[in-house]
């Protein structure tokens, strides 16, 4: 296709080679004219070299060709790169959220493992038992004296009950209303007629405040004799 711009007419790519051409071939025939062996050498050197075998257009086209086959070679490597870097980053983004749920099952099994038992304490041993006794005359003497062993007050269980015979035959309540004592107003006693002054002065802690109590008044008794004559059992008369 031709075009026209200000009156000229302006030729497509093929015809400016073919007038081109032209213009070479005309300075051939000139230089033939001017020179007439040298041409015949060259065109007999001509004749042996062999003619192109493609236009100006083909070689453009072929140009064009390997530009779009490069350009595509191109488009692809990028595709391909573009396509690596998208799975690598999967891969990796995989890998992350693996290694955020592998702690996360981790963490939620340190938090779900009971916590190591406290270990007993050990137990209080038991209270011994509180020892019983009669509520009798035998059981009195028998608390007494466990009582005065406790304290390291010396007595026999003859020796109390022999004296406990003769002051009162046994009676817990018994008071003596009659003696020097009961003039003075200090009557004795109890089970060992003991007066109150000496009672409160000789009493046994641990035992009760009450005179007329038979263990009371058997441990203060004994206490009172085992000061003044080394124990109830030297005692076999008033004391």
């Amino acid at each position: 296709m031709r075009s026209t711009i200000s009156g000229y007419t302006r030729l497509p790519k093929i015809h400016k080679f073919s007038v081109a051409g032209i213009a070479a071939t005309g300075a051939a025939v000139v230089a033939v004219a001017v020179a007439p062996h040298a041409f015949a050498a060259d065109t007999a050197s001509a004749s042996s070299v062999k003619p192109v075998a493609w236009s100006a257009e083909a070689f453009g086209e072929t140009q064009q060709d390997a530009l779009e086959q490069q350009s595509a070679a191109a488009v692809t490597a990028a595709k391909a790169d573009a396509g690596a870097v998208v799975v690598k980053a999967k891969a990796e983004k995989e890998r992350a959220e693996k290694q955020a749920a592998n702690r996360s099952t981790e963490r939620k099994a340190l938090e779900a493992k009971p916590a190591p038992a406290k270990p007993a304490a050990p137990a209080k041993p038991a209270a011994p038992a509180k020892k019983a006794y009669a509520d009798n005359l035998d059981g009195w003497i028998q608390e007494s004296l466990d009582i005065l062993r406790a304290k390291g007050i010396p007595a026999s269980y003859d020796g109390i009950k022999r004296n406990i015979m003769r002051e009162s035959t046994g009676n817990p309540r018994a008071i003596n209303d009659w003696d020097v004592n009961a003039v003075n107003g200090v009557p004795s006693k109890g089970l060992l007629q003991i007066i109150d002054p000496t009672f409160k002065a000789y009493h046994v802690e641990g035992t009760s405040w009450d005179i007329y109590d038979p263990v009371a008044n058997i441990t203060a008794s004994c206490n009172y004799a085992a000061d003044k004559y080394g124990s109830m059992d030297n005692v076999n008369s008033a004391y």
